[in-house]
Formats: C-alpha cells, sequence, structure tokens
C-alpha cells in the first residue's frame, strides 16, 4: 500500500500498522501539513543535485518532500534514532537509491568526522528538519562548530527559540544564543507555524527558520573562547551595566582597571548594559581586552576554574 506521508490519516494508519507509540520526551512531533512541508522545501531553496541532511526524520513526511524534489541527482541522509521509524523508512522509502538512513542518535553526532567520512568537501550540502524542542539549541550549535561550511539550514524550531536566535540588540529576548547564530550564519524566520499541524499536537507555537552561514565570517575575533565567554558574562548578568557584569563575571577573572581601561578604548560608557550592546561592539570590546591581557603577559589567569 502506497501512503502520503503528509497526510493524518496516512501517518496515524502507519503509526497503528508499526505500534509506534510517539514519545513526548523525544519531542517526537509529526508534521502533516503539505502547506508547510513545502514552505520548508521553498525556504532551502532544494536543487535536483543538493545533498541533504534531515535531522529526525520520524515517520517520512519531510523525507519524502525532500526525495521528490532531489530526484536522483541528489542525495539524502535521514537521520533518526527511533528503531520503529528506521523500520517505516526502509519499508517505505526503503526503495530510493539516493538515500542513507542513518539510526542513530543526533547528540552523539561528531559533525567533523561524520562529514570527513563521506568525502563532503566543496559540495552543496544543507541541513533540514523537525528538531525535537528539547535539543534544539545544542544541535544547532554543534552544527555551527563545526568547520564545514554548510550552504543552508532549515528547521522547524519552538517559535521562542526562533524569536531568540534572530533577537537584535537591545531587544528583551537578546542573549547568548542570539549571538552565537548571528557570529556564524545570519538567521531568518520564514513562517510561523501552529500546533494543530503536528500529531502529537505540541502545546507551544512553532516557527520555521533559515540560517545561511556566512562563507566569511564578518566579525574577527582575536580569541574565539575568550570572546564567548565575555558575551556569556554579559548576559548571566544582563540587569547590570557592563562594567559589573564583566566584574563580576563566574568565568572570567578581570580586574575593574583592566575593564574600565577596555570600555574605554572602545568608546563604550561603563553603565549600558551589556545586553544593548551591538555584536560588533561585543567584539571589539573582546578584542581589545584581549589586546591588553596579551601585553601584561596575564593569559594564563584570565578564567576562573569552575
Amino acid at each position: 500500500m502506497d501512503y502520503d506521508l503528509a497526510t493524518s490519516g496516512d501517518i496515524k494508519k502507519i503509526l497503528n500498522k508499526y505500534n509506534v507509540n510517539l514519545k513526548k520526551k523525544m519531542g517526537q512531533n509529526i508534521l502533516t501539513d503539505k502547506n508547510i512541508l513545502n514552505i520548508i522545501i521553498d525556504s532551502a531553496d532544494v536543487k535536483k543535485d543538493d545533498i541533504i541532511i534531515e535531522i529526525g526524520a520520524g515517520a517520512g513526511s519531510l523525507t519524502q518532500f525532500i526525495l521528490n524534489s532531489i530526484n536522483d541527482r541528489g542525495y539524502l541522509i535521514a537521520i533518526e534514532k527511533d528503531n520503529k521509524f528506521i523500520k517505516v523508512l526502509n519499508d517505505l522509502l526503503g526503495h530510493y537509491n539516493n538515500m542513507e538512513i542513518v539510526n542513530k542518535d543526533v547528540r552523539d553526532i561528531e559533525w567533523n568526522s561524520f562529514l570527513q567520512n563521506r568525502s563532503f568537501e566543496n559540495e552543496n550540502v544543507k541541513v533540514m528538519g523537525n528538531l525535537p524542542y528539547y535539543i534544539t539549541t545544542p544541535i544547532i550549535i554543534d552544527l555551527l562548530k563545526t568547520n564545514f561550511n554548510f550552504s543552508k539550514m532549515v528547521f522547524m524550531v519552538q517559535k521562542e527559540v526562533a524569536e531568540r536566535m534572530v533577537a537584535p540588540p537591545g531587544n528583551k529576548t537578546f542573549g547568548s544564543l542570539s549571538v552565537f547564530i548571528q557570529f556564524h550564519a545570519k538567521p531568518c524566520i520564514v513562517h510561523h507555524v501552529s500546533p494543530n499541524v503536528f500529531i502529537p499536537q505540541p502545546k507551544v507555537d512553532s516557527s520555521v527558520i533559515v540560517l545561511n552561514p556566512y562563507k566569511k565570517s564578518p566579525y574577527i575575533v582575536k580569541n574565539k573562547e575568550f570572546f564567548f565567554k565575555v558575551v556569556k558574562s554579559i548576559f548571566q548578568l544582563r540587569r547590570k551595566n557592563i562594567k559589573n557584569s564583566l566584574l563580576k563575571s563566574s568565568i572570567l577573572n578581570l580586574d575593574k582597571e583592566l575593564i574600565i581601561k577596555g570600555l574605554n578604548k572602545c568608546n563604550i560608557d561603563k553603565r549600558i548594559r551589556g545586553e544593548k550592546l551591538s555584536i560588533e561592539k561585543m567584539v571589539k570590546l573582546s578584542n581589545t581586552i584581549w589586546d591588553i591581557i596579551n601585553t601584561k603577559g596575564d593569559i594564563n589567569e584570565i578564567y576562573k576554574s569552575s
């Protein structure tokens, strides 16, 4: 029997046939709306010869749309943890000869090795998926931390998380995640999605978000680890001014004189809250303080032991 994997009726039949009980703790919410699936495909600008990695293939709703979009010229790697869904994918989509099904928890994937082993050196590789909401942030962070230059990422995520990713400086949702995402890619929310297009319906609204990783970063930092510790310190104490958030940081060991000197060199008012600084200003401050520390030779003393 042929199934339409983008309809709630057929998805329910599949779940029943394969005795699949959807698990809330694994974030298993199956998208069953063709319009939204088409929006995801269009947002990814899927080409016939694309190489696509799908995270959380589930029962294959998006998987089937991707395969129909790339035909036999592209290639799809579908990652799925649940063994019952692996059986569904093999039975219903196993006839495609340009798909690899990976039975693995995405959190256990070491992405640099995973990609190098498949020789995707300069290919047009995109990542897509209806991500389990409880692990959305670590999945995206791990992908952006790789040395690989993905051409595009398109994800279904919780609306609140999407809004944090695109938030500008000064916005109440602007935080460490906003800086991390915008440091590595240009994010854009393309569509908000109501709960009623999923089985089962989640308790939150969702959004389709596109990340366009920079081919060449607009932000040049002297030391990336130090920069992100500065960022984390700013938002750990986001209600304090920039001087005090750095001075009272739980992860950085910076004295008052050093902080004020760095702020003055960057023409940043010590009374401003760090959450109001642009990423450019954060980069400049991080680089300036790093240079001062280097001059003093105190590099080994700037991090507090955890």
